[in-house]
C-alpha cells in the first residue's frame, strides 16, 4: 500500500538527527556544521539568503565547511550569489548545481566558471520567477535563512530588510523542509513576529550580525553633468506629458539624478503633486530632498537600505512600518507591485541591441537579473486602467478599439551612450548572446526584452519607440539617440530626422532644454552630507560614504 507520508517521514529524520546538536531549538555557532551535516543530504535542493542585500554569512561560511563525503552536488536555489563563499561552495563540490537571479558582486567570478564547467547552470531567473518555482519545482528541501532577533521558541523578527524570508519560509515549511535561521541575537521577546516559530526548526545566535550590502546608495557627488541632462530630458518628456505617478527606478546614477531633481528642477516645470508620488522601491538615500519637500507619498520596499532605519521610523506616513516602528520590506510582495501596479519603470542597463533588447551580461560579466524583466515588462494580465498607461496604448495602437485596446507600462531604459570604461551602451548584437552560445543555452540571457521597452534616453534625446510602427523605423529610432557609438554613426539621417519630425525622436532642444543647464547645482543634494542635512539628522550613511 502507497504511503503518502514520505516526505514528512524523511523531514522527522533529518529533525532528529538535527536535535543532536540543539538544545530546544537553539543551536551554538561552534556546531552549525555539524547539524548541517546531519540535516542536509546529497543532492538536496538548498536555498542559501542570499537576497539583494541581506546575507546569511553565518551559515554560508558553515555550508561551505562541511565534510564533503556527506553533503555533496547540492543544487543551490538562491536569489543572490554575493559572497565569496556562495562560489566557494562549488569549487569544492558542496554544490554541483545553481538556480538564481542575481550576482553583482560575483558577476565576473561566476562567469569564469560556468565557462570552467565548475557550476551546472539551472537558469538564471528573475526574482519572482525564481520565487514562484520554490512553488512548483525548486521547492528547497532545507533553508538557511537570516533575521535579526529570535525568542527561544523560533518566532522571528526580520527588522527593516525582511526581503525575501517569508516567501523561502513559506515554500520550505510547508512542503515537509528545514527552517534554519541564524539570528544577531536571542531575546525573551520579539518586537514583532515576522516568521512565527513554528516554521523555523533550528536558530543560531551569530557572534556578529549578517551582512547587509548598501545596494542602492549613490553619492551625489558622482553624479555627472551628462546623468543630470538625461534626468532633464525624463522628467520633462516623459514624466510630466504621461503624468507618471506610480513607478519604480532602478539603480543607478541616471535615476538618482532624477530623485535629486524633483525638488529643483520638477518644481520649476510645476510638476508637484502631478508625478513621482507613488513607488515601489528601496528607501533610496537620494530620494531623502524629494520625501522632505512634500513630493513623495507612499514607498513600498523590496528590502530596506543601510543607514535609514531611523529616518524611515520617522516617516511612517511614507513608508510601511509594523508597531515597532521599523520599516517592513518584502521582496516578492514589492515586486508584484512593481510589475501590476506601478505605470512605469525607468532604469540603466549595460547593452541595448537595435530591436531594443537590453542586457547587463557581456562575456566577461553574468550579473543576472534581478527584478528589472519584472519591473521592466509590460504585465499583460493588467486590467486596471490608468491616464499613463492608457495613453502608452494609444500611442502603440492608435487604430485600435477603445474598449478593447491594451494599455501598456512605460518601460523607460535610461543611461549615457558611453559608459564605463568607454564602453558603447548600444551594440549591433548583445554579448548575451556569445554568453548562450559558448555555454549551449537554449535562451539568451537577456535582461528586458526589446518589445517591452517603450522609452530610451540617453544626453542625445529620447526614443519613442511607441510611434515606431515598424522595425525599421524601431532600429533607426534607437540609432537616431545612439550618439557617437558605431551603432549611432550608422543611423539613416533622412529617416531619423523623419521620426523626429513625427515625435518619435526628440531632442533636447525640442524639449526646450538647453544641455549648458544640466549644471550640477540643480541638484538637490550635492553629497552624502548634504543629504544627512535634509534628513535632519536622522540618516546615518555608511563609514564609506563618509569623507567629512
Amino acid at each position: 500500500m502507497a504511503s503518502w507520508q514520505v516526505g514528512r517521514t524523511a523531514r522527522d529524520a533529518r529533525l532528529q538527527a538535527g536535535s543532536a546538536m540543539a538544545k530546544g531549538k537553539i543551536v551554538e555557532v561552534c556546531d552549525v556544521t555539524r547539524l548541517l551535516e546531519a540535516i542536509l543530504r546529497p543532492g538536496d535542493r538548498v536555498c542559501l539568503e542570499g537576497d539583494n542585500q541581506k546575507q546569511a554569512d553565518l551559515l554560508s561560511a558553515a555550508l561551505l565547511a562541511v565534510d564533503v563525503a556527506k553533503v555533496n552536488n547540492l543544487h543551490m536555489v538562491q536569489s543572490g550569489v554575493v559572497l565569496p563563499e556562495h562560489l566557494d561552495v562549488f569549487e569544492r563540490g558542496v554544490a554541483k548545481k545553481l538556480d538564481y537571479a542575481y550576482s553583482g558582486p560575483q558577476s565576473a567570478r561566476i562567469a569564469t566558471m560556468l565557462f570552467g564547467g565548475k557550476i551546472e547552470l539551472g537558469a538564471v531567473h528573475t526574482y519572482l520567477e525564481l520565487f514562484a518555482r520554490y512553488f512548483i519545482d525548486l521547492t528547497p528541501n532545507v533553508a538557511l535563512i537570516a533575521a535579526v532577533s529570535a525568542d527561544r521558541e523560533g518566532n522571528l523578527y526580520t527588522g527593516p530588510n525582511t526581503e525575501d524570508t517569508p516567501t523561502v519560509v513559506e515554500a520550505t515549511a510547508f512542503k515537509d523542509g528545514i527552517v534554519v535561521a541564524q539570528v544577531n541575537e536571542i531575546v525573551d521577546m520579539v518586537p514583532r513576529v515576522d516568521i512565527p516559530g513554528d516554521r523555523v526548526h533550528f536558530i543560531v545566535e551569530a557572534d556578529k550580525p549578517f551582512f547587509v550590502e548598501p545596494l542602492f546608495t549613490r553619492d551625489p557627488a558622482a553624479i555627472t553633468e551628462s546623468q543630470i541632462l538625461t534626468a532633464m530630458l525624463a522628467i520633462k518628456g516623459i514624466y510630466a506629458p504621461y503624468g507618471i505617478r506610480r513607478l519604480n527606478h532602478g539603480i543607478g546614477f541616471n535615476t538618482a539624478a532624477i530623485e535629486l531633481l524633483l525638488p529643483t528642477y520638477g518644481e520649476k516645470l510645476g510638476l508637484k503633486g502631478k508625478v513621482a508620488s507613488h513607488f515601489a522601491l528601496n528607501p533610496h538615500p537620494a530620494l531623502i530632498p524629494a520625501i522632505e519637500s512634500g513630493w513623495v507619498e507612499q514607498i513600498h520596499c523590496f528590502g530596506s537600505e543601510v543607514g535609514m532605519d531611523d529616518y524611515i521610523r520617522a516617516r511612517s506616513d511614507v513608508f510601511f512600518t509594523g508597531p515597532d516602528g521599523s520599516l517592513r520590506s518584502n521582496r516578492a510582495f514589492c515586486q508584484t507591485a512593481g510589475l501590476y501596479a506601478c505605470d512605469m519603470f525607468i532604469g540603466s542597463t549595460l547593452q541595448i541591441d537595435l530591436q531594443g533588447n537590453s542586457s547587463t551580461i557581456t562575456t566577461s560579466r553574468i550579473a543576472g537579473f534581478g527584478g528589472a524583466p519584472n519591473m521592466g515588462s509590460d504585465a499583460r494580465g493588467r486590467r486596471h486602467p490608468s491616464e499613463p498607461w492608457l495613453q502608452a496604448g494609444r500611442e502603440a495602437d492608435p487604430d485600435g478599439s477603445p474598449l478593447l485596446r491594451r494599455g501598456r507600462k512605460l518601460v523607460v531604459q535610461i543611461g549615457e551612450t558611453f559608459g564605463e570604461k568607454n564602453a558603447p551602451l548600444f551594440v549591433e548584437r548583445l554579448d548575451a548572446l556569445a554568453l548562450a552560445e559558448k555555454l549551449n543555452l537554449e535562451l539568451a540571457p537577456v535582461m528586458i526584452y526589446g518589445d517591452d521597452v517603450t522609452h530610451i534616453v540617453t544626453e542625445e534625446g529620447i526614443a519613442n519607440l511607441l510611434l515606431c510602427r515598424d522595425s525599421r523605423e524601431r532600429e533607426q529610432a534607437i540609432r537616431g539617440v545612439a550618439g557617437y557609438t558605431e551603432a549611432g554613426r550608422r543611423r539613416d539621417a533622412k529617416m531619423v530626422q523623419r521620426l523626429r519630425e513625427r515625435g518619435a525622436i526628440r531632442r533636447p532642444e525640442d524639449l526646450g532644454i538647453d544641455p549648458l543647464d544640466a549644471d550640477r547645482s540643480m541638484l538637490a543634494a550635492r553629497s552624502i552630507k548634504d543629504l544627512v542635512h535634509w534628513s535632519g539628522g536622522l540618516y546615518a550613511p555608511p563609514s564609506k560614504f563618509r569623507n567629512w
